[in-house]
Formats: C-alpha cells, sequence, structure tokens
C-alpha cells in the first residue's frame, strides 16, 4: 500500500487522516440524529442501503428507483 507524502497533507499520515474522517462521520451521524434527520447505512448481509430514522425504524432503499 503506498502512502502519501506527509508533505502534501500539511503533515498528517494516511493512518491519521483515516481516524479523522471516522470521527467527523461520526459527529456527523450524532447531529443527525439529534435533529431527526434519518441516517443512510448499509446492510452487509443483505447488500443493501437503507435509511435509519431517529425511531430506530430501517427504511430501505429500492434498488431501481429513477431520479
Amino acid at each position: 500500500m503506498e502512502e502519501n507524502e506527509l508533505d502534501s497533507l500539511c503533515g498528517i499520515s494516511d493512518d491519521e487522516l483515516t481516524k479523522r474522517f471516522i470521527e467527523a462521520v461520526r459527529i456527523d451521524n450524532e447531529i443527525k440524529k439529534a435533529m431527526g434527520t434519518p441516517i443512510s447505512c448499509y446492510d452487509s448481509q443483505t447488500n443493501s442501503a437503507y435509511l435509519l430514522h431517529s425511531n430506530g425504524k430501517k427504511e430501505y432503499v429500492r434498488k431501481n428507483q429513477n431520479y
């Protein structure tokens, strides 16, 4: 696995960037929960995307939706 040069990322390693990204997503999901906004999730057992509502309801997304 090739790593980015530290100088091009302000001295932040790949591992540190990954940790910061994961934490940013966690914080964003907490904000969405507090606001009552659904969170997009993925069920690896069924290979399906779904929206998780604040009341715990899972709303699976149909694969053939036209936008």
